[in-house]
């Protein structure tokens, strides 16, 4: 969702869903900062409500396998073996699960608390203060983002790459196909292990955003490493697993490529603005979900959006933050989930 925080910044969601001041973004040196005190953006546009029951019936052309990189030097992009869950103290801490977050008070000890081995922020480098408790994954966010500064911040941060954020939407990254694929060698000069452009729709549809930057990279020889894609679910029934199940496996077998799953959660978009489950349907929807994404083998990662509550309400964050940092529901649920 978010667009370049302090680095970069994120969707326009949780502006309208908390009626907060809406993310202030500025130009800075070639990327955007998140200026002091703006809750993050979340994706504003109602047309990403489309995600949220997409299943794998949904998509019925099976394009060949994307081959891209044959031709390019990359890191190893088989699929780590099956991640060994520890848990101690009512906390599981996973290989796979991780979590998406922003600058915020307290951010050290969510992320310890909350169980996450891997976090980002949608920037190059990592949260001040956010401790070495999880591994931090720097992001390449949109054409602004590539720089030099920012690929040596990113080489420097991290041994992963994430590609462009939901250059598929105007208020994100924003990016044609053929804009993506023009700066992708940039992004692969780093050497580091490199993950696909993040749409905010349809990853798995024959056609669309995803679709033509693999087939293109493929043709220009470009590596893409795995898949980064985004899901929100308007479902609050238990359904909700079984079309996200239904979503990533309709995309690996579309490209058979290891997949990192880095937004999801339950909220509906409206014309009016977002609607939220209750505390029940989103703990019930995180326990089923990370279940069944521990079991997937081709889903390598996984990050809920957000680490942090936007000020005010709750929405999808784990932690509220301010004079204490304490775990909301979905929270709770999270820290147990692995």
């Amino acid at each position: 969702m978010r667009s370049e925080p302090a680095g970069l910044s994120r969707r326009s969601r949780w502006a309208l869903a908390a009626g907060l001041a809406v993310m202030v973004l500025a130009a800075v040196g070639g990327t955007v900062a998140l200026v002091a005190g703006a809750p993050p953006a979340v994706r504003g546009s109602v047309a990403t409500a489309a995600t949220s029951s997409t299943t794998a019936a949904a998509v019925t052309t099976q394009a060949p396998a994307v081959t891209s990189g044959a031709t390019a030097s990359a890191p190893a992009a088989t699929s780590p073996s099956a991640p060994r869950a520890t848990r101690s103290s009512g906390v599981t801490r996973s290989a796979k699960k991780g979590v998406s977050t922003w600058d915020f008070s307290g951010v050290s000890t969510a992320l310890r608390d909350v169980g996450a081995t891997w976090y980002y922020n949608w920037s190059a480098g990592p949260t001040a203060g956010a401790g070495t408790s999880a591994e931090f994954v720097p992001m390449i966010w949109g054409a602004g983002s590539v720089t030099a500064a920012n690929l040596d911040r990113a080489k420097k941060s991290g041994t992963v790459l994430l590609g462009f954020n939901e250059p598929d939407f105007a208020d994100q990254s924003n990016l044609s196909v053929e804009q993506a694929l023009d700066l992708w060698p940039q992004l692969q000069a780093t050497g580091l292990r490199l993950g696909s452009p993040a749409p905010a729709v349809g990853a798995a549809t024959a056609g669309g955003w995803l679709d033509r930057f693999l087939v293109g990279a493929a043709q220009r020889g470009l590596r893409v490493d795995f898949i980064t894609v985004h899901w929100y679910g308007s479902d609050f029934s238990t359904a909700a697993v079984d079309h996200l199940r239904g979503y990533l496996q309709a995309i690996y077998d579309r490209y058979h490529k290891p997949i990192w799953l880095t937004e999801f959660a339950l909220i509906k978009f409206t014309g009016s603005g977002p609607v939220y489950p209750s505390d029940s349907q989103q703990v019930a929807f995180i326990r089923g979900a990370t279940a069944m994404l521990e079991k997937l083998t081709f889903v390598q990662r996984y990050a809920w959006f957000a680490l942090p509550t936007p000020d005010g309400r709750d929405g999808t964050g784990l932690y509220r933050h301010g004079s204490a940092i304490t775990a909301t529901p979905a929270g709770a649920a999270y820290r147990a989930a692995g």
